[in-house]
């Protein structure tokens, strides 16, 4: 991964005054849509390397098709190192109109700049039937939730409890544990839902809270078990 220049505040440096000439710019939209990854990949390095506000078009454009991950890392990566005020309203535009790899992508990509004008977009997409736009909208809005709204934004992501495969649910109970203390109380609500799903990975999820070195797996069926015969139960 290549390490992003950034400011003071955490945000990427200022793209250079003197943008690179038409016809390189042109060449690099161009070699973004190549057949062969790694060219993809130089493009990406290179168009974040001599950041030029002219390509985030064309680095956006590419992040909604992009097959290969580590293109698709690259390309987040040089749009880091791209004006913000360019960079963020377009990728709020793809958030508005793009399809389910666009948005996650996007999502992602504004988790890394790290601009607080996207929180209300994280937001809006934590529910998103897709998988993977919402899984990227719960980091996102972790990242960029403003102070003060961690619990609210904790109590919106409890919602999404017991949604998924193992996978999925790590990856909410991973964003519920980054709120911090706040996601406690909505923790001990969700555990006394009729739900046993939910029930299951609240626990487990509270599990993982006090125990970030345990096996989520395993926590997760024994909370479902234990969730599902109740107090009675055991």
């Amino acid at each position: 991964m290549v390490v992003v220049n950034t400011t003071g505040d955490g945000r990427p440096g200022p793209a250079p005054a003197e943008p690179l000439p038409a016809a390189l710019s042109e060449a690099l939209s161009e070699a973004l849509c190549a057949p062969v990854a790694s060219v993809r990949l130089k493009a990406a390095l290179r168009a974040g390397t001599d950041p030029d506000p002219r390509l985030v078009h064309s680095l956006v454009a590419r992040c909604a098709v992009e097959p290969d991950f580590f293109v698709r890392d690259m390309l987040t990566w040089a749009l880091c190192r791209m004006p913000v005020d360019v960079t963020v309203p377009r990728l709020l535009d793809e958030l508005r109109g793009g399809g389910a790899q666009a948005r996650s992508q996007a999502l992602h990509t504004l988790s890394k700049i790290g601009d607080h004008r996207a929180w209300p977009a994280a937001r809006a997409h934590l529910h998103d039937r897709d998988d993977d736009v919402a899984r990227s909208a719960w980091r996102a809005a972790v990242a960029l939730v403003p102070s003060g709204a961690e619990g609210a934004l904790a109590a919106d992501l409890a919602a999404g409890l017991g949604r998924g495969d193992s996978e999925m649910q790590r990856s909410l109970s991973r964003a519920l544990i980054g709120l911090g203390e706040s996601v406690l109380p909505v923790l001990d609500r969700a555990k006394a839902s009729a739900d046993a799903r939910v029930r299951g990975h609240a626990a487990a999820t509270e599990a993982l809270y006090r125990d970030p070195d345990s096996a989520f797996a395993v926590s997760v069926e024994a909370a479902k078990r234990v969730a599902a015969t109740g107090p009675e139960g055991t």
